[in-house]
């Protein structure tokens, strides 16, 4: 069965990149994998430069993946620390502008997660 993806796109602009949030149930590596996998599917996702995501499985156990992203990974492993979801996945996608962003970059991640949460996460 396919993952459920829930999806906020156009999230945030800023000197040409582009960012969108997804997210979805997966309480283990094996649910990550699929997500990450049905995420891709989509061309748009798949040649994005950068998927960066986070999950606290099930079981406690705190997964991240940066994409090329250096940084990003723990600052969405840390607001789902914060909030206490737990068997959730959150990708932050971004499309390159062209321009560095710097030190912006991961405050657009926080904003991205956050809009998340406001719409999906109860």
């Amino acid at each position: 069965m396919a993952p459920r993806i829930q999806q906020l796109t156009g999230v945030v602009t800023d000197r040409g990149s582009k960012y969108a949030v997804s997210g979805g149930p997966a309480g283990t590596r094996d649910d990550v994998d699929r997500f990450l996998k049905a995420l891709k599917r989509d061309k748009k996702f798949a040649k994005a430069t950068h998927n960066t995501w986070a999950v606290v499985q099930s079981d406690g156990t705190p997964l991240k993946g940066d994409d090329g992203e250096a940084g990003a990974g723990m600052v969405i492993l840390r607001m789902l620390e914060r909030e206490g979801l737990n068997g959730h996945i959150i990708v932050v996608t971004r499309w390159y502008g062209g321009k560095h962003l710097g030190g912006d970059r991961f405050r657009h991640v926080q904003d991205c997660v956050r809009a998340y949460m406001d719409e999906f996460v109860s």
